[in-house]
């Protein structure tokens, strides 16, 4: 099931959303204002599918995809709350974006768990190797699910091992447990020779 197949199926009222993309379609700038309406006229209830997206997750990502001109979307991240900077961070694979990697670095130094979350999503092949393997750090002593992070195990080396076992030893030494999703990628990691 596609995003707008999944969002129509949830929204009684359809009405707002539609008049919202038609007028995108004519006047890019409107994003602005439409964009974090959203929330208001749409609602923020889970969606069943796409597991953990929210109807005003997938209006927007709809809004931002049906934009011709990308150059606005930068600004809506810098400028928006939580709910729609989540937003962009989840379109950002669906767009073709310069600042793609700015905008996930910057998602990565919050302290927003779904925020570093939806960083780490598809996107995060935009980033270099030493700022992805940061973000699976921060994401482990943040205590975020390390399902969460797209291409993990094709991503993941002896370093970010290494860096995972320093981590374990600080939680170790400070009486504190290690994640067993960070544990078990130390040990994949291992037993790939690594």
């Amino acid at each position: 099931m596609n995003l707008a197949t999944a969002l129509r199926a949830e929204l009684t009222d359809t009405v707002w959303l539609d008049t919202a993309l038609e007028t995108v379609g004519r006047q890019p700038a409107a994003i602005a204002r439409l964009f974090p309406a959203v929330g208001r006229r749409c609602g923020r209830w889970m969606l069943k599918e796409p597991p953990g997206w929210s109807v005003d997750d997938a209006a927007r990502v709809l809004l931002l995809t049906s934009l011709k001109d990308t150059s606005e979307i930068p600004q809506l991240y810098r400028h928006g709350d939580a709910a729609e900077k989540r937003a962009v961070l989840r379109a950002l694979p669906l767009l073709d974006l310069a600042e793609t990697a700015q905008i996930l670095e910057d998602a990565l130094r919050t302290n927003d768990v779904r925020l570093v979350a939806a960083a780490l999503g598809p996107a995060a092949r935009h980033l270099s190797v030493a700022v992805w393997r940061q973000g699976v750090l921060k994401a482990v002593f943040m205590q975020l699910p390390l399902a969460a992070v797209a291409d993990l195990d094709e991503r993941a080396d002896a370093e970010l091992a290494i860096m995972l076992a320093g981590l374990a030893e600080e939680r170790r030494a400070a009486g504190r447990t290690m994640p067993a999703d960070a544990l078990a990628l130390i040990q994949r990691i291992q037993a790939r020779g690594l």
